[in-house]
C-alpha cells in the first residue's frame, strides 16, 4: 500500500499556533519535506520531534517531488511543511500534491495557521467574498496592471507584499483602484504584530515615512471606492496602445513589443499573448 502525503500547516510566528494533530503527525511520519530545514528544526526541537527532514523548496521542487512520490509509492508517509503557514499557499506544495493525486496517493490536509486568513478576519473589511492574489508583481507597471485587472471585482482583495515594496504598492493601488479602505497587517502572532487600518492614501503616507517597514506583510483592500472622494484614477494603458506609441517613436514592431513588456514587467511571450487579446477585444 502507498503511504500518505500530509500537508501540514505550521505556525506563522507564535510556536503555540499548531494543532495537537499536527504535532502528532510530524512525529509519526517517515520524513518531513520542509522549505528550510534549519527553520523547521526550531519547531521540531520545541516539541521534541526527531523525524528526519529533507529540503523541499522552489529551487528543487520539481526534482524533489519525483523523489518523494517514489517514497510515497513504496509505503512511506511524508509530511510537507513550509517555513510558516499552510503549504501550497504561496509556498511549495502544489506540485507534489498534484503528482500524488495522479499517482493515486492519499493526500490529507492538516489545517492550521494562514497569514492571509488571519489578517483578513482581523481587518474589519468584508469577509463574505474575497480574492487572494498571492504576491504582487515586483515591477510598477505589472503591479498596476494587476490592480487594474481586479478593479471591478466585487470582493475584498488580499495580497502578500514585501516590506520594501509596501509603500509603492499602496500608491499604485490608490492610483489604479481609487481611494478605498485598506489594511496592512505585519508580523502577525509575533511580538511586534501590527494591523494598520485606514484609507489607501493614509496608509501610503504612513509607510512612506523615514522608518523602514519590516516583517512579512498582508495587504487587504476593500471592494468599495470611498464615497465623496475626488480621486483621479490613472487609466491603465493597454499593451496594444503602448506598442503603437513606441512604433510611432521609430521602433520596429519587435522592439516596441519588447520595450512594452519591459515597462509592464512581464515576459515577452506573455506580452505577445496580451497584445493578441487586446486586438481581439
Amino acid at each position: 500500500m502507498p503511504g500518505t502525503l500530509y500537508l501540514i500547516a505550521t505556525p506563522i510566528g507564535n510556536l503555540e499556533d499548531i494543532t495537537h494533530r499536527a504535532v502528532r503527525l510530524l512525529g509519526e511520519v517517515d520524513v518531513i519535506a520542509s522549505e528550510d530545514t534549519r527553520h523547521t528544526k526550531k519547531l521540531l526541537n520545541h516539541y521534541g520531534i526527531n523525524t528526519r527532514t529533507i529540503s523541499y523548496h522552489e529551487h528543487n521542487e520539481r526534482e524533489r517531488s519525483l523523489e518523494l512520490i517514489e517514497r510515497l509509492k513504496s509505503g512511506a508517509d511524508v509530511a510537507v511543511v513550509s517555513d510558516a503557514g499552510t503549504p501550497g499557499i504561496s509556498d511549495p506544495g502544489f506540485r507534489l500534491a498534484r503528482l500524488a493525486i495522479d499517482s493515486e496517493v492519499r493526500v490529507v490536509p492538516v489545517p492550521g495557521a494562514s497569514a492571509m486568513v488571519s489578517a483578513l478576519v482581523a481587518s474589519g473589511l468584508p469577509t463574505d467574498e474575497f480574492f487572494f492574489g498571492g504576491f504582487l508583481p515586483a515591477r510598477t507597471g505589472a503591479r498596476r496592471a494587476r490592480f487594474a485587472e481586479l478593479s471591478s471585482l466585487a470582493a475584498t482583495l488580499v495580497f502578500y507584499e514585501a516590506p520594501h515594496r509596501i509603500a509603492a504598492a499602496l500608491r499604485d493601488a490608490l492610483e489604479t483602484l481609487g481611494e478605498r479602505q485598506a489594511v496592512v497587517a505585519r508580523e502577525l502572532t509575533k511580538m511586534h504584530e501590527e494591523i494598520a487600518r485606514g484609507s489607501l492614501s493614509e496608509l501610503a503616507a504612513q509607510f512612506s515615512g523615514g522608518e523602514k517597514a519590516r516583517g512579512e506583510m498582508v495587504l487587504i483592500i476593500d471592494r468599495t471606492v470611498l464615497a465623496g472622494e475626488n480621486v483621479q484614477v490613472k487609466p491603465v494603458v493597454s499593451i496594444a496602445t503602448m506598442v503603437k506609441e513606441f512604433e510611432a517613436q521609430g521602433l520596429d514592431h519587435r522592439a516596441a513589443l519588447k520595450k512594452a513588456a519591459r515597462e509592464l514587467g512581464m515576459a515577452r511571450d506573455e506580452a505577445y499573448r496580451r497584445l493578441v487579446a487586446d486586438r481581439l477585444d
